[in-house]
C-alpha cells in the first residue's frame, strides 16, 4: 500500500531533478523526509567563530571565521596568480588558496565573516583549504553567491524558491544559529540550507508518530514545531527541546516494535518442558562436586519458569568469564532432555563446539553415553556436528539427531543445514549470540515442531541502555558472581618501547609460570606475516573457522606490522622460552590438528599455547594462569575482557599481561591502562561503548538512517529509554496494531522493512 506520509514525497518533485539527484548521490538522501531527517551536526553562531583546534588534515569542514589578512601573488613556475588569504578564529589561523582568481579579493576583504568549505590539508606545516566554497554572511539578504561558476563573481537579486542546484541563499543565515550540516565537496552546508528552507515551506499537519497524549504529557513539541526548531532555532534552547523530542520519537519507535515482538511471541504455542523429579536433571544436581551460586540457582529458577509455560522462552543470559554460565544452560537442556525433547547448542566455532562437547560429557559422565558400554541406561547421547567432519561421522551424527538418541546436539552453522532433522527440538541455546545473523538462528529454530524455547547467551557484559534497545525483546538474566574458589584475575600493561626490560621480564614469567606446573597463552592478532588487517577469526559460513577483522577495527599505533602466530611461536622457540613445549592454535589449522591441539594442551602436553582469538571464548583449562597479548592494542576493550577470562580458570590465580608499542596517553593506551584497572566486565563495556561509534554499537549502517538511530545515544539517553519502554509496553497492550496511532504505526512498518534496522531481530 502507498504510504500517505508527505515525508514520503521524492525530493525531485520539491527541489527538481538535478539537485535531487546530487543529494541522492552524494549524501543517500531521497525523500522529503531524509532531507528534514538529516539534522545539522552542529551550529555557529556569528559572534563565535570556528575553533580551529579541532582540524584534521583530510576532513571536509564548514568553518565560520573571519578574514585577516588577504594577498596576491604571482606564480614562480608559470604564469598565473595566486590568492592566499587568512581567515582566523581569533586565536588560530587558516590559509585560503585560490589559483587564477584574484577577483574574489574584492569580496573576500579583511574583516568579513563567512562560512568556508573545503578539505583540510597542510602545506609547510600549515593548515589550509585549497579553492575552498565560501558564503560570506555580511552580504544583504536575498542576494546571493553563484557557487556553480568557479571562473567569475556573481551577485544578483533572487526569488525564494530559486532552484536550489544553481545557487544559493543567504536568507538562512541572517538570524539566530547558522545550522552546520553533514555536507560533501559539491553540496556545501548552505545549499543543503536552501533544499531545507524550501521543504519546510511545504510541508504541514505531518502525522505524528508521538500519540498526543503521550506528547503532552512527556511536554514535547509536535513533530512540524520540532523540525522547524531544528533546522532554524533561535536559540541553544531551541535546539534542545527539538533534540528531546526526536531522541524519544527514536526511543518509542525501537520500543514498539520491541514490545510487539514481545507480544507476539505470547500468543505463540509451545511444549511446556518440565523436568522430572527422578530424571536426569536431578541426577546431575546430585553428582555436581561443587554447590551453585544464589546466581546461578535464581537464573535457573527463571529459566525453568520459562519452558514450564504453553509459549517460548525467549531469554538472553548475560554474565562476567567464567561466571558458570555453561551449567545453567546445561541444567536447562537436561531439563527439556528429561520431558522427551532435545536441546541444540549453537556455537560459533569448530573450537568452541569441540570444547563444549567435551565439557558436557565430562560434566554427565556416564549420563552421556547411553546405549554405549558402562553407559547409563537412563542416560542420552551427546552428538557433535560441525562442517569438518568426515562422511561417516556426519552420517552417525545426522542419525542420532533424526532418531532422538542424542538428547544434545552441539554444533556450528553445520546445524543450520537443511539434511539436519531433529527428533524433537524444544530448545535452542546460543553461545555468543552476536557471532550469528538472525537468519542463522531462525533458521535452527525452525527445526522444532512446534517454536522451541530460545536462550541465548553471551560473556559480554551488555549495558541496561543496550540491553532494552539491542535485545528489548528478550527477557534478560545476569550472573555476575564468580564461583566459590575462582581466583581474580591481575593485569598490567607492559609497554615493549619505554621498558623493554619489562619484555625480558614477561618471558621470565613465562617460564617461572611453567615450573609451577602451569600453562600459558600468548594471543597474537595475526596468523602469519601475509596477514594484513586479520585481529579476531570469525566462522565461515559452513562453520569451520577462518581469519576475519576485528569488529573494532583498532589500527597499530605504532604503525608497525602486528605480530603474528607463526613468527612469535618461532621466535620464542628459539630464543626466551628454549627448551619450553610450545604448539600453535589458529583457524587455518585443520579441525582434526585443531582439536589434537587442543586436548594435549587440556592434558598438560603443552607447555605454551600460542593462538589467535580463536581461543577467546569457551576455551577452559584449569592450569593456564597467565596470558600474554601481544600488539594488545590491535584489540577492543570487551574482546580483551574476554580473552583474559581464559586463565585462572582452576584454583590458582590468573594474570594478564598487555603488551604494547602504543605511547603512553594515547588512546590506545588509555584503553589498555582502563582494562588493566579493573575486573568489572559491565564497567568496561560501557567505556567501549563510549569510545566507539553509535554504528557499531547497532550496526555499521543505523547511523543516519531515518528508521534507526540518529540523536538517541544508548549509552547517554537511559532514562528517556526507559520512559520510552514502558510508554510502549502500555500502547502495545491496549492494542498490538496500535489502531489510535496510525503514525506510530507507519514508522513501525517502516522500521521492520528498511533492511538498515536488523538490530531489531537480535533473537
Amino acid at each position: 500500500m502507498k504510504s500517505t506520509d508527505p515525508l514520503a514525497e521524492p525530493l525531485k518533485r520539491v527541489v527538481g531533478e538535478k539537485t535531487a539527484k546530487e543529494f541522492a548521490t552524494g549524501l543517500d538522501l531521497h525523500t522529503v523526509g531524509d532531507l528534514l531527517y538529516h539534522f545539522p551536526r552542529r551550529y555557529a553562531e556569528r559572534g563565535n567563530l570556528t575553533d580551529f583546534a579541532s582540524l584534521k588534515e583530510g576532513d571536509e569542514v564548514t568553518v565560520l571565521a573571519r578574514v585577516s589578512h588577504v594577498e596576491s601573488r604571482r606564480m614562480r613556475q608559470k604564469k598565473g596568480t595566486i590568492l592566499d588569504v587568512v581567515v582566523t578564529d581569533n586565536t588560530g589561523s587558516l590559509k585560503l588558496t585560490f589559483f587564477n582568481q584574484a577577483w574574489r579579493a574584492k569580496e573576500l576583504v579583511k574583516d568579513v565573516k563567512g562560512l568556508f568549505a573545503g578539505t583540510v590539508s597542510t602545506y609547510n606545516g600549515k593548515r589550509q583549504l585549497t579553492h575552498p566554497q565560501y558564503q560570506l554572511l555580511d552580504q544583504l539578504s536575498g542576494q546571493l553567491l553563484d557557487d556553480a561558476d568557479v571562473g567569475e563573481r556573481h551577485l544578483r537579486l533572487v526569488k525564494d524558491n530559486d532552484a536550489v542546484g544553481d545557487s544559493v541563499a543567504i536568507d538562512s543565515f541572517v538570524s539566530g544559529l547558522i545550522p552546520i550540516y553533514p555536507a560533501t565537496a559539491k553540496l556545501m552546508t548552505w545549499r543543503i540550507a536552501k533544499a531545507v528552507d524550501i521543504v519546510l515551506g511545504r510541508v504541514a499537519d505531518l502525522p505524528d508518530p508521538i500519540p498526543e497524549q503521550l506528547r503532552v504529557e512527556r511536554g514535547l513539541p509536535d513533530i512540524g514545531a520540532a523540525l522547524h526548531l531544528i533546522h532554524r532555532p533561535e536559540s541553544e534552547a531551541d535546539v534542545s527541546r527539538a533534540l528531546d523530542r526526536f531522541r524519544y520519537q527514536e526511543a518509542l519507535i525501537l520500543q514498539t516494535v520491541l514490545a510487539r515482538r514481545r507480544a507476539a511471541f505470547r500468543e505463540l504455542n509451545s511444549v511446556p518442558r518440565v523436568a522430572r523429579e527422578d530424571g536426569l536433571l536431578a541426577s546431575f544436581d546430585e553428582q555436581l562436586p561443587f554447590t551453585l551460586t544464589d546466581g546461578q540457582i535464581q537464573v535457573a529458577g527463571a529459566i525453568a519458569a520459562d519452558m514450564a509455560r504453553s509459549y517460548p522462552m525467549h531469554r538472553l543470559l548475560q554474565g562476567e568469564v567464567g561466571a558458570g554460565k555453561t551449567v545453567v544452560a546445561l541444567r536447562a537442556m537436561l531439563t527439556v532432555v528429561d520431558s522427551g525433547g532435545q536441546a541444540a547448542l549453537l556455537a560459533p566455532t569448530e573450537v568452541l563446539a569441540q570444547q563444549h562437547a567435551r565439557s558436557i560429557r565430562a560434566m554427565l559422565g556416564p549420563m552421556a553415553e547411553a546405549g554405549m558400554l558402562g553407559g547409563s541406561s537412563e542416560g542420552t547421547q551427546v552428538a557433535l556436528l560441525t562442517g569438518s567432519l568426515s562422511a561417516a561421522q556426519r552420517r552417525r551424527a545426522l542419525l542420532d539427531i533424526a532418531s532422538g538418541d542424542a538428547g544434545i546436539v552441539v554444533g556450528t552453522h553445520a546445524l543450520l543445514q537443511e539434511t539436519v532433522d531433529f527428533y524433537d527440538l524444544g530448545l535452542v541455546v546460543v553461545d555468543e549470540q552476536h557471532r550469528f545473523g538472525v537468519e542463522q538462528r531462525d533458521a535452527l529454530r525452525a527445526k522444532g515442531r512446534q517454536p522451541p524455547h530460545v536462550l541465548v547467551m553471551t560473556a559480554t557484559p551488555i549495558p541496561r541502555t543496550v540491553a532494552m534497545t539491542v535485545f528489548g525483546d528478550l527477557e534478560i538474566s545476569t550472573l555476575a558472581e564468580l564461583p566459590t574458589g575462582r581466583q581474580a584475575i591481575a593485569t598490567h600493561v607492559v609497554p615493549t618501547h619505554e621498558r623493554p626490560r619489562y619484555v625480558a621480564r614477561t618471558w621470565e614469567r613465562v617460564r617461572e609460570e611453567v615450573a609451577a606446573g602451569h600453562q600459558v597463552y600468548i594471543v597474537c592478532p595475526r596468523i602469519d606475516g601475509d596477514d594484513v588487517d586479520t585481529v579476531a577469526e570469525a566462522p565461515n559460513a559452513d562453520g569451520s573457522d577462518s581469519d576475519g577483522s576485528d569488529s573494532d577495527g583498532r589500527a597499530p599505533e605504532s604503525g608497525a606490522a602486528p605480530e603474528s602466530v607463526l613468527e612469535v611461536a618461532k621466535r620464542l622457540s628459539e630464543g626466551p622460552l628454549a627448551g619450553l613445549q610450545l604448539d600453535v592454535l589458529h583457524g587455518r589449522l585443520p579441525v582434526d590438528q585443531k582439536e589434537s591441539v587442543m586436548r594435549r594442551f587440556a592434558d598438560g602436553a603443552v607447555d605454551v599455547l600460542v593462538a589467535t582469538t580463536v581461543i577467546e571464548v569457551g576455551v577452559d583449562v584449569a592450569a593456564a594462569t597467565l596470558m600474554v597479548v601481544m600488539d594488545a592494542d590491535r584489540f577492543g576493550v570487551s574482546q580483551l575482557h574476554q580473552l583474559r577470562g581464559r586463565v585462572g580458570r582452576g584454583s590458582s590465580g590468573g594474570l594478564c599481561l598487555l603488551m604494547t608499542r602504543a605511547e603512553a596517553g594515547s588512546p590506545a593506551r588509555e584503553r589498555l591502562d582502563a582494562v588493566a584497572a579493573t575486573t568489572d566486565g559491565f564497567e568496561l563495556s560501557r567505556l567501549d561503548l563510549e569510545q566507539r561509534r553509535e554504528g557499531d554499537v547497532l550496526g555499521a549502517s543505523q547511523s543516519g538512517s531515518r528508521s534507526g538511530l540518529q540523536v538517541l545515544r544508548v549509552v547517554r539517553d537511559e532514562a528517556i529509554i526507559d520512559q520510552a519502554r514502558t510508554d510502549a509496553t502500555h500502547l502495545v497492550e491496549q492494542d498490538p496494531d496500535l489502531p489510535s496511532a496510525p503514525a506510530l504505526m507507519e514508522q513501525v512498518r517502516l522500521a521492520l522493512a528498511d533492511d538498515r534496522s536488523q538490530f531489531m531481530e537480535k533473537t
